[in-house]
């Protein structure tokens, strides 16, 4: 069972769907290539996160993806801290079939600071409707730890190794300088981290193989357990493309039988509560 535990879709963008913002995506990724893509290399299932850049709030486009393949795809939404009717959004999330997580987008740019009230309402309601919080917040990882050590009862999912990520090539000169912090981290047990991403952080070309000794020291700290391989498709699609992110984790002989497949379908189904069922 393999599980990515990151993915986006998105129709083109059209006035029926507009998207907020343009990123450097391919022009769409439908549901149906989204799965279409996973089975060309024989992904069992998807966590597809809502396309903040591409919808902010709206998350239809992902329940309507899930109504499709809903044994292919969870879906995850992401909330407004600045919206003090969030409790609510995610009682009605809570219902919603496929629904499996929240998320925070808690990077430098939205500048809301630990002790946010509303930072505080979506990690109570979290911990109400027994959903797993996601927290984006690679280039704000202090406000992030801080944010996980004020709410020891939320279940917190870090995204994208808590490490900032190219959009485009090359990697940055020092891709890993983060990762001390991110070991730290480890120590909080109300957290798991997503290893999605990983190779867009490489300097050498495909398989990317200098990418295993900082993985290694991340999972030797984090256990396998609490690691959750993915891709960032369609985030990282300038960089990789879908197999290229998938492909290095099965061929490493970095990883033993076990541990490869925790990492790459256990500990996810684990952290979400979900596995996918193929028709």
């Amino acid at each position: 069972m393999i599980i990515d535990s990151q993915v986006h879709a998105y129709e083109a963008n059209t006035p029926k769907r507009p998207w907020h913002s343009v990123p450097n995506w391919p022009a769409h990724v439908t549901g149906d290539e989204m799965v279409a893509a996973m089975d060309r290399v024989g992904v069992d299932g998807a966590i597809f996160i809502s396309a903040y850049s591409l919808y902010r709030y709206d998350a239809s486009y992902a329940v309507e993806v899930q109504r499709a393949h809903p044994g292919r795809m969870a879906i995850v939404k992401p909330l407004d801290a600045d919206d003090p009717g969030v409790e609510e959004v995610v009682a009605e999330w809570k219902k919603v079939p496929g629904a499996v997580g929240i998320r925070i987008m808690l990077t430098k740019e939205w500048g809301w600071e630990v002790g946010h009230p509303g930072l505080d309402r979506i990690a109570r309601a979290a911990v109400r409707y027994d959903l797993p919080l996601n927290l984006h917040c690679w280039d704000n990882l202090d406000n992030g730890i801080a944010l996980i050590d004020r709410h020891p009862d939320t279940r917190f999912i870090l995204d994208h190794l808590g490490i900032q990520q190219p959009r485009v090539p090359p990697a940055p000169p020092e891709p890993w300088a983060a990762l001390p912090k991110v070991l730290e981290l480890a120590k909080r047990r109300n957290a798991v981290i997503k290893v999605s991403g990983a190779c867009t952080l490489s300097k050498e070309p495909y398989p990317f193989a200098d990418i295993w000794d900082p993985l290694a020291r991340l999972f030797d700290a984090w256990g396998f357990d609490r690691c959750l391989w993915g891709t960032d498709w369609t985030r990282a699609a300038a960089v990789v493309n879908y197999e290229q992110g998938v492909e290095p984790f099965r061929m490493t002989d970095r990883l033993s039988e076990p541990e490869r497949a925790m990492l790459m379908g256990g500990a996810c189904a684990k952290a979400y509560r979900w596995e996918p069922k193929k028709g």
